[in-house]
């Protein structure tokens, strides 16, 4: 561990409770009761330390940063011990998404790994996060409750008894009902001093996970499901009140710092009745210590890189909080490995190692992830390629062009020093497991589908496409008119809108996932493969791969 983060952990763990009671009266029935709170957000699955680490301020110059290695479940468990010695009245806590989207190592078992590891560590309460519902309210049941998969059965190397910490879910409601899926709160007493933690995730998760996911279940407005619950809690003499919301902000500085924080967050906070004291936010895998409307917001980056610790001062006779002071830790990588965790995930990397390291191929560079000024990717490209590959034989689908969500493509494909690819890593890059889905659409429904990549025009949403499809956009353009018709062509040829094309999307998209309504209208489905299975024998048939030319998609205001 660096220097720089043991003086950290030291003045946490030592100095500021001590510097927040000075002044403060010596008797002990009037001092106020201290609470610690730890946090986290957007774990997403990450036993191991992630590679892209966590840019960190330079301690000796703060206009200069750099990358520092972080993360990593042992690690974590080592620094929650750490910050928890004495202090008596510690709770860890979470903001949403521990699981969905996660690396193979936990992905394989359906997120098992992570419920047992996050369980493990003393993790008490979490918010229900969109990517919770990756698999559906049943399946996310599972993890709360225990049980073998339905369709894979109990693979891990002891039985899956469930979360050891409860879920909460403020804003989720059964379809039709004002029944919510999980407890909206928990109240915990700290030296007879109530707390609730009220715990939700974002309105917008029905447009962000699959239609079948999302299915049955009403996703309601954030502050307005906080605030309905606030009589109810005064009523049980709760007068000091943590929100975790699975939604957040944009900041433009340091981790713990707060410059011209932008995004939901803002909005909600300043919604929120005047009885909430402290929010811990996420989703938008940000990093940020605010304050807003006169209460403390905080974020703790994502994949367990950091751990924000939140100095709480209660009032013995209001029972209401007097002051909160929050610091983000880095996850040091060179922190002890917890016993306990260490043991867990080699247990479970024993049982994965057959499969997450099977050869897929070799590729000449990495595959990145990143879009160009159209929003095409490198590896965008080539995973559409893999898919048209997949599909295209008339058996198989007939497909003549293949598209995928970018939302889909989670991390770069890496290179290692002699260019071999493995199924972990694969799988890493397509972690959903999406199937695909070859149907028959227009050329008028598909001009129309890709207009639906701007129904955010902030943050538009463009698909990967295969090769040999090609069209040119212009995003200053009105809504219904920004895709230039007259460029759309398919090897060569321009679509033709009365056209019949066959065309392959995973089953997330062919469901209107994202938005895409226009594609639920497809006809005549076969259904294919997985897409990590599509790319990794599109990988083994074209070893060694080199990046496709770009060009499929033209911006025409760059």
């Amino acid at each position: 561990m660096s220097r720089f983060h043991r003086v950290a952990i030291a003045c946490l763990v030592a100095g500021l409770t001590a510097a927040s009671l000075a002044g403060l009266p010596v008797h002990a029935e009037d001092e106020p009761v201290s609470l610690r709170i730890l946090a986290i957000n957007d774990f997403h699955g990450n036993l191991k330390p992630p590679p892209t680490g966590i840019r960190v301020a330079d301690p000796n110059d703060p206009t200069r940063s750099s990358v520092v290695p972080a993360g990593g479940a042992a690690q974590m468990a080592s620094l929650i011990k750490l910050l928890s010695d004495g202090q008596p009245n510690t709770i860890f806590v979470a903001a949403g998404d521990l699981i969905g989207a996660s690396p193979f190592l936990s992905a394989m078992f359906h997120d098992e790994p992570t419920i047992e590891s996050m369980s493990r560590m003393g993790l008490a309460l979490s918010a229900v996060g969109n990517h919770e519902f990756d698999e559906g309210k049943d399946e996310l049941l599972r993890m709360q409750n225990g049980g073998c998969h339905p369709t894979d059965g109990c693979r891990g190397p002891q039985p899956f008894t469930g979360a050891g910490f409860h879920y909460l879910a403020a804003s989720t409601f059964l379809a039709g009902t004002d029944k919510t899926v999980f407890p909206p709160y928990e109240i915990r007493t700290f030296e007879d001093i109530p707390v609730a933690f009220i715990g939700l995730t974002l309105k917008g998760t029905a447009g962000i996970i699959s239609p079948a996911s999302a299915a049955g279940l009403d996703f309601r407005n954030e502050a307005e499901s906080i605030n309905a619950l606030i009589p109810e809690l005064k009523a049980k003499g709760v007068q000091a009140i943590v929100v975790l919301i699975h939604e957040g902000g944009w900041p433009s500085g340091g981790m713990n710092e707060c410059p011209g924080l932008s995004g939901p967050i803002v909005d909600i906070v300043k919604e929120l009745d005047s009885a909430v004291d402290i929010i811990i936010s996420g989703h938008t895998h940000q990093a940020y210590v605010c304050t807003i409307d006169k209460r403390l917001v905080t974020s703790a980056d994502k994949f367990g890189t950091l751990v924000t610790a939140i100095d709480v001062k209660l009032d013995r006779t209001t029972r209401g909080v007097i002051s909160a002071a929050a610091t983000n830790i880095v996850v040091d990588t060179t922190l002890p490995k917890d016993a306990a965790q260490t043991a867990l995930i080699e247990a479970y990397e024993k049982l994965a190692a057959p499969i997450a390291n099977r050869p897929a191929g070799v590729i000449t560079q990495v595959l990145s992830r990143l879009p160009d000024a159209s929003g095409e990717s490198v590896l965008g490209d080539v995973i559409a390629d893999a898919q048209l590959a997949a599909t295209s034989a008339p058996a198989k689908g007939g497909a003549a062009v293949a598209m995928t969500n970018p939302g889909g493509i989670r991390t770069d494909l890496a290179r290692r020093d002699d260019g071999a690819v493995s199924y972990g890593d694969v799988f890493a890059s397509q972690p959903f497991r999406n199937q695909l889905v070859t149907v028959t659409l227009t050329g008028a429904e598909i001009k129309a589908a890709l207009e639906q990549q701007w129904l955010d025009p902030a943050r538009p949403r463009i698909l990967q496409i295969s090769r040999g499809f090609s069209y040119a956009f212009d995003a200053r353009q009105p809504a219904g008119a920004r895709i230039d018709a007259a460029s759309m062509s398919l090897d060569g040829k321009a679509i033709d809108p009365a056209a019949s094309y066959r065309v392959t999307l995973n089953n997330y998209l062919a469901l209107g996932g994202d938005g895409f309504t226009t594609f639920k209208s497809g006809r005549d489905p076969i259904v294919g493969p997985y897409d990590d299975e599509a790319l990794f024998a599109y990988l083994k048939a074209n070893s060694p791969l080199s990046p496709p030319p770009r060009g499929r998609i033209v911006n025409k205001a760059k």
